[in-house]
Formats: structure tokens, sequence, C-alpha cells
């Protein structure tokens, strides 16, 4: 087999499996948020829903919040294990004001669902 032949091969599995469903399905199922969570009032349970955030990182947010409430979200940032990007990424859902209204939704899973075989195009 020549080299062609091979780079040709390699080319067309490679193809087939970045193309296969479960690959391009594979995003689907993420969860999806909304309403926003009070920085200053929220439980521990209540911070734990937001993406992204432990039951660890809740903690470090009710001790951080017990010595000093936050006055912009951006503070977030001084309690431990939340950077920039994270703080950024949350930013969203974070509000100082207002009630706790997070509800966290996962889509219909598909994986659960048997597929449907696909009939070959020979």
């Amino acid at each position: 087999m020549s080299a062609r032949a091979v780079m040709v091969a390699w080319g067309m599995v490679l193809g087939l499996v970045l193309l296969s469903p479960g690959v391009a399905e594979a995003g689907r199922g993420r969860t999806q948020y909304s309403g926003v969570v009070n920085l200053n009032e929220a439980s521990e349970k209540e911070l734990d829903q937001l993406p992204g955030v432990g039951l660890k990182a809740a903690e470090s947010i009710l001790a951080h919040r017990q010595k000093r409430p936050f006055q912009r979200i951006e503070e977030l940032v001084k309690v431990k294990g939340f950077g920039k990007k994270k703080v950024e990424k949350l930013k969203p859902y974070l509000t100082l004001t207002g009630p706790t209204t997070l509800k966290a939704e996962k889509p219909d899973n598909a994986s659960d669902k048997p597929k449907k075989k696909r009939k070959s195009r020979h």
C-alpha cells in the first residue's frame, strides 16, 4: 500500500470519527441555567448550584461573606478558587440584591432513548 493510500485511509477514518453522531450530539446534554444567586444571602446549597461551583467553593464564599459582605460581584476573585475567568463565566448568574432564583434544568437526555440504526448507503 502506498503512502498516499495510507494517508487517504487515515483521513477517511478521522472524518468518520469526527462526524459521528455521538460526538456531534455530545453538547446537547448540557445543563441549562436560569435566574440568579444573591452572593450576600444565598445558602451553601444555593451557591453549590452555580455552574462550576462545588461545596468547598460555596463554603469559601460563605466564609468570605461572614468577614465582609460583597459590595461588587467582581470581589469574588478575592475568594480562593475564583479567578477572573471563572467570575466572568458566573457573572450572568450572580447578583447582590433581590432573591436567589437560580434554576438548573437538565435537558431530556437523548442517550436514554434507544438510537435508531442508520441504513447503509451502499
